[in-house]
């Protein structure tokens, strides 16, 4: 009896734990939120001028491909013609303050924004990032209306509910739901990403309209989709929390001011840890340090692995510019280095990424004797005075220069032709021998990996770790 008054008890428990469990996850219905936020989001449909110029030869068509088309273009007549396109936005002021996407209106004449469903209003940008993809408006007129706020994305968890409001094709007000199905997605479409992906249906028309969690707030913008067809259960959209910052930016200065360090960075591949003794791969692997940039004041040096930023840690290196994008430009931050097998801080004063200057040289290939390396399967001639120069590159760099690469080289799907080795296993080479004497020492080994460092074919400083045969 006792038994059985247990398992009575257990029974009942368990019952009135599920049916709590599910009141708190699964909503009886989206209504009365959607109903509330309907009025903060906007359809936004957007004007540009495009001038193409007409074919001089009516009736007559050059085959495809054909470079007499391209010749004869543009001898036609100049012709103008409006396109258009359509996104989504969201009030988050009440004097009509409309933030959307950047590529929603990158390049309009004109901006017309409805609210509510039935009244328009003209817009102007007041400010926009193409590497976020976030654009400010502001709608023209003295009236008032209803913002939404934000709320904190970084408390969103894989498998909340969520709402997506927009105007997919055209349509104007649509709700969808759904939840997170992922965070911190990278996807290539800009240089930041941390992308919430949601199974929320998002369509063409969709981007720059909020998602909401179940209190009503902006969680995300919502950004992107994958694949041409329409919706199919995966959409992007940019953490409210990242966009915040870019989005007070740009009402307080019309532009961005992110944090710059001035190094370039790597990932830290499994050979790369094995030859630092990390335990495992992580942080990220400065390949280069910019002249006069806060890293090389601080001290920062190529090789050095960074395993933490002013107090985050660096699991993968994507991490860490969307992390030092975010951090207030002149701050000092402290970081924390792996250098030589052992951890050291430097503290580093944050310049800014808008101001900094990017490097880009074409190279010039020269012909000299080149060698072949017989234990890598690749062919190398030394660097010249002429490469140095042409390439911009450092005045005291020495090393050489691969010509060749075999296809079954362990080079082959590492390092590209036209790289220069300048240091093999913390070395520094200045001929084929000091090449083949390293290879030939490793190979000695029971490790039997090289760290290579190298400027690649775009003349940007690596660390490459190879695993020879």
């Amino acid at each position: 009896m006792k038994k059985f008054k247990l398992i009575i008890s257990f029974l009942f428990f368990t019952f009135g734990f599920s049916q709590n469990l599910s009141s708190q996850t699964i909503p009886s219905s989206f209504a009365d939120l959607a109903e509330k936020l309907m009025p903060s989001v906007v359809n936004i449909s957007t004007t540009q001028t495009v001038v193409t110029n007409s074919n001089p030869f009516p009736g007559f068509e050059f085959p495809p491909g054909s470079p007499f088309g391209d010749m004869f273009k543009e001898f036609g007549t100049p012709q103008e013609r409006q396109s258009s396109a359509l996104g989504s936005g969201f009030i988050i002021d009440e004097d009509g303050i409309v933030i959307t996407n950047n590529h929603v209106i990158q390049g309009a004449d004109d901006i017309i924004v409805r609210v509510n469903g039935d009244k328009e209003f003209k817009a102007k940008v007041i400010g926009a990032d193409p590497l976020s993809d976030i654009a400010v408006l502001k709608l023209d007129t003295k009236e008032k209306f209803t913002p939404v706020k934000f709320g904190d994305s970084d408390k969103a968890r894989i498998g909340d509910w969520v709402i997506a409001i927009g105007n997919p094709f055209g349509l104007g007000g649509t709700v969808t739901s759904g939840i997170i199905s992922a965070r911190n997605r990278s996807i290539g479409l800009t240089r930041y990403e941390d992308y919430i992906q949601t199974d929320a249906s998002i369509n063409q028309g969709n981007s720059g309209g909020p998602l909401f969690n179940m209190d009503g707030d902006v969680i995300g913008i919502n950004t992107a989709i994958l694949g041409r067809s329409g919706s199919i259960g995966i959409g992007f959209s940019i953490p409210s929390n990242s966009a915040k910052i870019v989005i007070n930016q740009l009402l307080e200065f019309g532009e961005t001011k992110r944090g710059w360090l001035g190094v370039r960075i790597q990932d830290v591949t499994k050979e790369i840890a094995e030859v630092e003794n990390l335990e495992k791969p992580m942080g990220a692997l400065v390949a280069s340090v910019a002249d006069n940039s806060p890293s090389a004041k601080a001290g920062v040096k190529a090789g050095d692995i960074i395993l933490e930023f002013d107090g985050v840690v660096i699991n993968e290196m994507k991490e860490l510019p969307t992390i030092v994008a975010k951090t207030a430009v002149g701050k000092k931050v402290k970081v924390k280095i792996w250098r030589n097998k052992k951890e050291i801080i430097k503290t580093i004063t944050l310049g800014r990424l808008e101001t900094s200057e990017d490097f880009k040289v074409a190279e010039k290939e020269v012909q000299i004797e080149e060698i072949l390396i017989k234990d890598l399967k690749i062919t190398v001639r030394k660097l010249s005075k002429e490469d140095i120069k042409s390439r911009n590159l450092p005045n005291q760099t020495s090393g050489l220069v691969i010509t060749n690469i075999e296809k079954d080289s362990p080079l082959f799907n590492s390092i590209e032709v036209n790289s220069i080795i300048i240091e093999a296993q913390k070395k520094k080479i200045k001929s084929s021998e000091d090449l083949n004497k390293v290879v030939k020492d490793v190979l000695k080994t029971n490790q039997k990996t090289i760290l290579f460092v190298i400027y690649n074919s775009q003349n940007q400083r690596r660390y490459i770790g190879v695993k020879l045969d």
